[in-house]
């Protein structure tokens, strides 16, 4: 399993958000090409970078930041928010990056999606489908979480049926350091079988880590947990190879 520090971005900065709320944030005054470096340092091989102001405004914000950070991090970057072309996907794996992940297109355009599978491969382009639950049943949400679809992420998923990487996040738990929701994981795997599962939000300590791998998840999403000291990015990178 291979786990990915999280950098959201905003405005330059990383911060971390509750619940998705971006009135809600916490700001962090690591520079976001520092921070890649010290994710090298500790082992780990991947991580996940997100411009959280493209994801609100459903375009690119500060996709020259990341693709300034791609030409020059220790560590192979997957990044989020705000694309919707190929020219933009092009871009950023032009400059380095090691995967795109689409968010809102997946649900609003499925087909132009398809078609960027089609262009660039299943593996450098991957899913995010960012949930609430709803009555038990995973809603999921777009635009930074700040639209809800009303229709299931395994409704969604089904619409791109050669995606190979699905990054699924539980708004609710995002940033509040609750734990992750083992359940929902377990049903993603258990309904979406072929896709490589990354799972999102409240990964709060190791416990999580080890009980993502036995469920068979592909990767673990980590975020506010670094950032605030509660997991040892060495130890889970370490936890999640053993």
């Amino acid at each position: 399993m291979i786990i990915y520090p999280a950098i959201d971005l905003m405005g330059g900065r990383c911060v971390r958000l509750r619940q998705g709320r971006f009135e809600d944030s916490t700001a962090y005054s690591a520079d976001p090409a520092e921070a890649l470096a010290g994710f090298a340092e500790a082992g780990a091989t991947w991580a996940h970078v997100v411009d959280l102001d493209g994801a609100r405004a459903g375009a690119p914000q500060q996709h020259g930041l990341i693709a300034d950070l791609a030409r020059s991090a220790p560590v192979r970057l997957q990044v989020a928010g705000g694309f919707r072309t190929a020219g933009q996907v092009a871009a950023m794996l032009d400059a380095g990056v090691g995967r795109v992940v689409i968010g809102s297109l997946a649900v609003e355009q499925p087909e132009t999606v398809q078609q960027l599978l089609e262009q660039f491969g299943s593996d450098r382009i991957g899913l995010a489908l960012d949930v609430n639950l709803v009555d038990g049943t995973p809603i999921v949400a777009t635009r930074g979480w700040t639209r809800s679809t009303l229709r299931s992420l395994f409704d969604i998923a089904l619409l791109h049926p050669d995606a190979q990487h699905l990054l699924v996040t539980d708004i609710g738990r995002d940033g509040m350091l609750e734990g992750s929701n083992i359940a929902l994981m377990q049903d993603v795997r258990r309904r979406l079988p072929h896709c490589a599962l990354q799972a999102s939000g409240g990964v709060a300590r190791l416990d999580d880590i080890s009980a993502l791998r036995a469920i068979g998840a592909a990767g673990a999403v980590v975020g506010k947990a670094l950032w605030e000291g509660e997991v040892d990015l060495a130890e889970a990178v370490q936890l999640a190879c053993a």
